[in-house]
């Protein structure tokens, strides 16, 4: 959504009055004046979670022009993380035979989602719109090599350890794993914000010249976009949950794979950071698309896993993490691809259609294994 300086202190009407009617519901499902899983009440669910979705995305934006980059960037990755934890450990709560499967399918997903799709189409529109644009290689290669060694760690080493059978980590060595992975995202963020941050903060100069400074929002609106988006992102969580059975009856129902909702989640949790990339694109910021992509990706690897295993361990739950056979070629494949895109600092439509196919074999995949 095109933020200007004439607009950029006002605050919608909807931004604030979704959440609230989500907030509304999610309470009157509570008390039990309508029943959660009544069809009207599913439906308000369903409309209000699009609502609630969008006006995340505004006020993430309004924020991230507030604290500048690369910190807007983490602002969408950590709410990001946020939603996908919350939606995994509400669904393991249920114990319901698959649930040991579905941090895995849902990561997975959110790798695939963030590289072949979010980048893909970035890529294309970008390219399409701008001829080609340009980014920085070492912020690129820099994120890409901690999210490769992240995924490697947590999808795929599971299924050559020994001390435990089938494609898990032992108690200890699921510990070991999610502390590495937490150190390393750990040291990639001071890289980020301290350290480099100019590697990750300033854009290349494209075809239509230099790009005008982006406008900054007061102080207290970007206090009530907080207050608003930490509103909107507990609304999604929550309807989430209550729409997250019927999504699970629906997919058992049509006889597609477990793996499908694991690709709904991160679907429906990336959507705010996905929009923000594509717009970011089509202004000829491919650097923050990249910023705001490939940062969701490494969050959702480096906090999720660490999070949900420790919850596994509290719940005395199995946790499966190796990848099939099949997913772990579209995984390296996708790693491949991604390192020839990103190693020369610029980008035209083919990248775009490249990514694009990758992602269309992933889902068909996911559906018909």
């Amino acid at each position: 959504m095109a933020l200007d300086r004439s607009t950029i202190d006002k605050i919608p009407v909807w931004v604030w009055a979704a959440p609230v009617a989500a907030v509304l519901l999610i309470l009157a499902t509570m008390v039990n004046v309508i029943p959660a899983s009544a069809m009207i009440a599913l439906l308000l669910a369903a409309v209000l979670l699009g609502a609630a979705v969008f006006a995340s995305v505004h006020h993430a934006e309004i924020i991230a022009l507030r604290v500048g980059e690369p910190f807007g960037s983490i602002v969408l990755a950590i709410a990001v993380t946020v939603i996908e934890v919350a939606l995994i450990v509400s669904i393991m709560l249920t114990a319901k035979s698959g649930s040991e499967t579905l941090a895995r399918d849902t990561v997975f997903a959110t790798v695939m989602l963030v590289l072949n799709g979010i980048i893909g189409f970035c890529l294309l529109l970008g390219g399409a719109r701008h001829h080609e644009q340009k980014f920085r290689t070492n912020a690129a290669a820099a994120a890409l090599s901690v999210l490769g060694t992240l995924a490697v760690f947590t999808l795929v080493l599971p299924n050559y350890t020994l001390a435990a059978y089938g494609p898990v980590f032992s108690t200890s060595q699921l510990i070991f794993v999610a502390t590495a992975s937490m150190v390393l995202y750990g040291v990639f963020l001071f890289v980020q914000t301290i350290r480099h941050r100019d590697y990750f903060l300033l854009e290349v100069e494209g075809p239509e010249g230099a790009q005008e400074p982006a406008v900054v929002p007061s102080a207290r609106t970007a206090w009530i976009s907080g207050a608003l988006l930490a509103l909107s992102l507990t609304a999604v969580v929550l309807l989430a949950k209550i729409l997250s059975p019927v999504l699970e009856r629906v997919v058992y129902a049509a006889g597609l794979p477990k793996a499908v909702v694991g690709v709904v989640i991160a679907a429906v949790v990336l959507l705010p950071e996905g929009i923000s990339a594509l717009h970011a694109a089509r202004l000829n910021r491919l650097q923050t698309s990249l910023n705001l992509a490939l940062g969701s990706a490494m969050a959702t690897i480096g906090l999720s896993i660490p999070i949900v295993g420790i919850a596994a361990l509290w719940l005395g739950q199995p946790l499966t993490l190796g990848l099939a056979p099949g997913e772990m070629v579209l995984l390296i494949l996708t790693l491949f691809i991604s390192t020839l895109t990103l190693a020369e600092g610029r980008t035209t439509i083919l990248q775009g259609a490249v990514h694009l196919s990758i992602f269309a074999v992933f889902l068909f995949l996911a559906a018909v294994p």
